[in-house]
């Protein structure tokens, strides 16, 4: 049994466990955190975050020691979330409760806590994966690509990106204000910790079957997608700019020759419906880079990012350069529109016969004139988003 008379300020570790109908499983992971408990001498809790289990697995962790906080709101991340609010130690390591990781081996997260590392991340391609631990799909396939993922999008190092067991700072952690609630809350915690540079470290770990009878509550698919939908809004880079800025360049340059003349290339001419198709992919790609700036904008001012070099430019992007970058661009489309009507003026307003030269002068008025408008009210859609964002923040 765990010392109940342990004051809340001698907590050093609080072992946290999700649980949603356990039974056959918490007992024995309790027990080996006991063990470790005492082996190690630490004074520790055990706190057991239970989203409604209807299989007696609270009374099999209160008769063993640990302390049971019932979580109404149903996930993963919101079973955590809750056992980590409930927590009084200094630091907390998380693990599942169907007893696929060792609670035995917990001492190299707790050496690397004191070390005044933040998050600890396990991985278990590293300690081991025993045969059957690990479906096939998720283990070539769903964790190596969506950790592949997370470095490129986030610059981490660490390669488990998905191990359900990790240790971090309490304080750190609560400081990242996590608020997913499902499966994508491993992948919130470790990339919100990279993005406000908090310190990371990994340990190995293993991985061993679980001992439930019934299918385990991940189910590869849905919760695969909302890891992949979590890592992509948290990097509009990669979701809006990258992409955006990459065809809004090639465009650019293709629209600008087409614009002149004809491209022949391997036999194939490209001429006014390329043209047509390239002003398109400029206002989409356009489109792109803007919504790069409203959701960097949105997720800055409410603390979901930390501010960066991107965050200085858009103070840069003000209401009052938008209305004139915008009015510039939609003049330039006038001035070709009133070009092109004078020329149909030369030809008292009948039919011409050149349609090539009047396209390559109509095409250009007509991206000129949509990209200059969406620059002006995209200007005061940015003003929209800081006003509302800092009003909820006074």
């Amino acid at each position: 049994m765990i010392n109940t008379e342990i004051k809340v300020s001698e907590i050093e570790l609080s072992i946290i466990m999700p649980c949603l109908n356990e039974a056959e499983t918490i007992g024995t992971c309790i027990k080996k955190a006991l063990e470790y408990i005492k082996s190690s001498g630490i004074n520790a809790e055990i706190v057991i975050g239970d989203n409604g289990s209807t299989d007696g697995s609270q009374e099999i962790s209160k008769n063993l020691g640990a302390r049971v906080v019932d979580i109404p709101i149903k996930g993963y991340g919101a079973a955590l979330m809750g056992a980590i609010n409930a927590s009084r130690g200094i630091y907390i390591i998380m693990g599942d409760s169907d007893d696929s990781y060792d609670f035995l081996t917990l001492q190299p997260f707790v050496d690397k806590l004191r070390e005044g590392n933040d998050l600890v991340m396990g991985n278990r391609f590293k300690g081991g994966i025993q045969k059957g631990a690990m479906p096939f799909l998720h283990r070539y396939l769903g964790n190596p690509v969506l950790s592949f993922i997370g470095r490129l999008f986030f610059n981490i190092a660490a390669k488990d990106f998905h191990c359900g067991l990790r240790a971090f700072n309490k304080q750190s952690i609560l400081s990242l204000n996590l608020i997913t609630t499902g499966m994508e809350f491993a992948s919130e915690m470790v990339v919100k910790s990279a993005l406000f540079k908090l310190k990371i470290v990994e340990v190995p770990t293993t991985l061993a079957p679980d001992g439930r009878s019934r299918p385990p509550h991940l189910r590869t698919w849905r919760d695969g997608w909302r890891h992949l939908r979590f890592l992509l809004l948290y990097s509009p880079k990669w979701l809006f700019l990258i992409p955006g800025v990459t065809f809004f360049l090639f465009s650019v340059v293709f629209f600008i020759i087409t614009s002149f003349t004809a491209i022949s290339l391997a036999g194939i001419k490209f001429d006014i419906h390329t043209l047509t198709y390239l002003g398109s992919m400029i206002i989409i790609s356009y489109q792109l880079i803007l919504f790069y700036m409203f959701s960097k904008t949105y997720c800055i001012n409410q603390g979901l990012l930390p501010a960066s070099f991107s965050s200085r430019f858009l103070n840069i992007f003000s209401l009052e350069a938008s209305i004139i970058v915008g009015f510039i661009l939609f003049l330039g489309g006038v001035l070709l529109g009133v070009y092109l009507f004078s020329f149909w003026a030369g030809k008292n307003f009948g039919s011409i016969v050149d349609l090539r030269a009047t396209f390559r002068i109509l095409i250009p008025s007509i991206v000129l004139l949509i990209t200059g408008i969406q620059t002006i009210f995209s200007g005061f859609m940015l003003s929209t988003l800081g006003i509302i964002t800092n009003n909820r923040r006074n």
